[in-house]
């Protein structure tokens, strides 16, 4: 069977069970996480549909990415999960997934949910099934142990990179997964971090106005918000396919869980990264 070695255990996040198991529990108790160790209810809310998580080193963005993770938790267990990501290396194709094999942390194996990739290849023609985009890049891994803490051995899921993020490709890209999620009752992950490197105040205020129209679902005004106030959120075509593909299976709007920065963590506000977490549910 073909294995994804992790490509950034030890940089992202720590390369031993033990350490990471530790920062993971420190994200959800740190003052900026939730507060608590999520526990999984007996029962699956089937009114959650997608979740905006950042990718930033644990360090930084693991108390933001801990509310998300919290927020799935408590909908009880998904036992497939698509993660679209945004395509930090440039390499591979436009838009890449894999059909097949496993991806491997400190804390295990994660099978491809093979059924759910197909489907979504199938029903689209941008959809490509390569390895190249996905051999480095961190925006879907650094997902998986989280989801790992709080699944162990329970889950399934689908990688989907994207180089390509314009309005067009992202809607394309909702639209093939809405209904292959459906049918699979997935939920859908966003990977993307939000403004990047600029001073504190100047960063919230443009995350504020974008993330806004992301959780009013406007796909167009959201995308529209990041051309015009050149926000480098890295992961906003992501953003705007999981955001069509909820709103296709009948959510409203989305509801903002945590938004810190990097200076919330350190100190230093001088040049900053956004993060936010975020659901959407019918």
């Amino acid at each position: 069977m073909k294995k994804r070695p992790p490509a950034q255990a030890g940089t992202f996040y720590p390369d031993t069970e033990g350490a990471l198991r530790t920062q993971i529990q420190q994200s959800f108790l740190h003052p900026l996480g939730p507060g608590a160790i999520p526990t999984i209810p007996g029962t699956r809310n089937q009114n959650l549909l997608g979740l905006i998580v950042p990718h930033a080193g644990y360090s930084y963005s693991g108390p933001v990415a801990a509310h998300s993770y919290y927020h799935q938790a408590s909908a009880g267990i998904f036992e497939s999960i698509i993660i679209l990501g945004p395509n930090h290396t440039g390499l591979g194709s436009g838009v890449s997934t894999m059909t097949e094999g496993e991806w491997s942390t400190p804390l295990g194996d994660v099978p491809i949910d093979t059924d759910l990739a197909q489907e979504i290849v199938d029903s689209s023609d941008l959809v490509d099934v390569e390895d190249e985009a996905h051999r480095n890049e961190h925006s879907i891994e650094v997902q998986l142990p989280f989801l790992q803490f709080i699944y162990p051995r329970r889950f399934k899921f689908v990688p989907i990179c994207m180089m390509l993020q314009d309005l067009q490709t992202s809607i394309e890209v909702g639209e093939a997964i809405a209904k292959a999620a459906e049918n699979h009752r997935a939920i859908v992950l966003a990977s993307s971090d939000w403004t990047h490197y600029e001073p504190q105040e100047q960063a919230q205020s443009k995350d504020k106005q974008a993330i806004e129209e992301a959780l009013q679902m406007n796909e167009k005004k959201f995308q529209e918000i990041i051309e015009e106030r050149s926000v480098s959120a890295c992961g906003y075509g992501p953003v705007t396919a999981m955001i069509h593909a909820a709103k296709l299976r009948g959510a409203k709007s989305g509801n903002l869980l945590s938004y810190q920065t990097s200076g919330d963590v350190t100190g230093d506000k001088s040049a900053v990264v956004g993060y936010a977490a975020a659901s959407f549910e019918k």
